[in-house]
């Protein structure tokens, strides 16, 4: 029969020890509590157990909770040297008495179970299903931490930076991953950067779990308003509804529960104290901040600041607004690339319709941009200079004026007041 070499007990020494090695990661594994360590630990050692002895019935793991030391103890019975049936369950008296002399028939022995004596292979085995266990429980707590966390803002460090995403690390070196379509179209990344965020979700790929963070979702303006005014926070004021175009321009509906307290003006801040950090942390996004309000007309109006409203109809059945504007402020109420009317629609729910303010008396005016075709731009834009950015603020100066008053000639300044009363004559 051949017999193991030296080489075997040191390969086997070998295996137990790198088996404590996995014992004292998971040991030390950071936020896992130790109820949960200690049954997983006891798991994979009772699988060893069956494995060698077929059953783990008359096995004792135990586990230390304070220093996380490992012991495992086989009973046994003491039956008469003649009568063992089953060599794991029972022990011969005359074995016994060599442990303990003081033993007798009936009695249970408890003997310490080295490691060792599993074998190189089987070790091996438990190492790995160990490692294994150790990182599912990890996955498990990372997709527990987050899911607990999502629309917090955190703070994580810019790692590596692709075409179509980050990746960033937390204060745990967790990896969090920001996709582009997250990232404010102005953000720019260097690595080593610490980025603020807001955890959009977590979701599992490949079994495993993949934070996604956001800086264009209205949760991350949501939360960086709580941070800024301790009304929101305290519940005093509350965050009706929140519409972005990031990068451009938002709009954040609040309302006050104190009558005391004038919502707008808290979240503001005195002198803009309160918002300024906001917009540069979202790139210069400009925030128009409105009082909430159940009036419909009211809230529509507020929308669309800040452009200013002259009359509005309201088409409740089809959720549906005619606002007439003056000339001047038509192009703000709808704004740049249309944002502020987007914005206006998706906070209100209501599709909104801009029209001129067409009146019958001579308040009717015409706005000059209306007239670059026939105009200059560089001529409009000096009238512009002087206050004159409508057809009737020209016509209501004299020729005279408007020469004396701009970098114009007077033969322009002429030619200019034709084209502008033309149309009105025509109108």
């Amino acid at each position: 029969m051949a017999r193991d070499g030296p080489g075997t007990e040191k390969q086997s020494n070998m295996a137990s020890i790198n088996l404590i090695d996995s014992f004292q990661e998971f040991k030390d594994a950071e936020n896992i509590d130790r109820p949960t360590l200690m049954k997983v630990l006891e798991d994979v050692f009772k699988t060893l157990l069956r494995k060698k002895y077929v059953t783990d019935e008359n096995f004792d793991v135990i586990v230390n909770d304070q220093t996380g030391d490992l012991e495992i103890f086989r009973r046994r019975e003491i039956v008469d040297d003649d009568m063992v049936e089953d060599e794991n369950l029972q022990i011969p008296y005359s074995d016994a008495i060599k442990i303990e002399p003081d033993y007798s028939v009936g009695e249970e022995v408890y003997e310490e179970v080295d490691v060792r004596n599993f074998g190189r292979r089987a070790i091996l085995a438990a190492k790995q299903t160990l490692a294994a266990r150790i990182n599912d429980l990890k996955k498990n707590n990372l997709l527990k931490k987050y899911a607990d966390r999502v629309g917090d803002i955190i703070s994580g460090e810019v790692y590596q930076i692709w075409k179509k995403e980050i990746l960033l690390l937390d204060d745990e070196g967790n990896e969090l991953i920001m996709p582009k379509s997250e990232q404010i179209p102005t953000d720019f990344f260097k690595k080593g950067e610490t980025v603020r965020a807001v955890v959009k979700k977590v979701e599992m790929r490949n079994n495993s779990p993949i934070i996604i963070l956001s800086r264009t979702h209205p949760s991350f303006l949501e939360k960086l308003l709580e941070i800024e005014v301790p009304e929101i926070m305290d519940g005093l004021i509350v965050i009706k509804k929140i519409v972005r175009e990031p990068g451009e321009r938002a709009k954040v509906a609040v309302e006050s529960y104190d009558d005391r307290i004038d919502p707008v003006g808290a979240c503001v801040g005195m002198k803009g104290s309160r918002i300024h950090g906001i917009v540069r942390e979202l790139r210069n996004e400009n925030i128009d901040i409105i009082n909430y309000t159940t009036n419909l007309q009211l809230l529509l109006q507020r929308s669309l600041t800040p452009a200013r409203i002259n009359k509005m109809e309201l088409n409740n059945e089809n959720m549906s607004a005619d606002v007439y504007l003056d000339p001047d402020q038509v192009s703000l109420a709808i704004g740049k690339k249309g944002v502020n009317i987007k914005l206006a629609q998706e906070l209100t729910g209501y599709s909104i319709d801009v029209y001129r303010d067409v009146k019958d008396d001579v308040d009717y005016d015409i706005d000059l941009d209306e007239f670059a075709d026939e105009i200059e731009p560089w001529v409009i834009d000096e009238f512009k200079r002087i206050g004159c950015d409508t057809a009737l603020s020209v016509l209501e100066l004299s020729a005279d004026e408007l020469v004396r008053r701009t970098d114009l000639e007077e033969e322009t300044v002429r030619d200019v007041r034709r084209v502008l009363e033309a149309e009105f004559n025509e109108q």
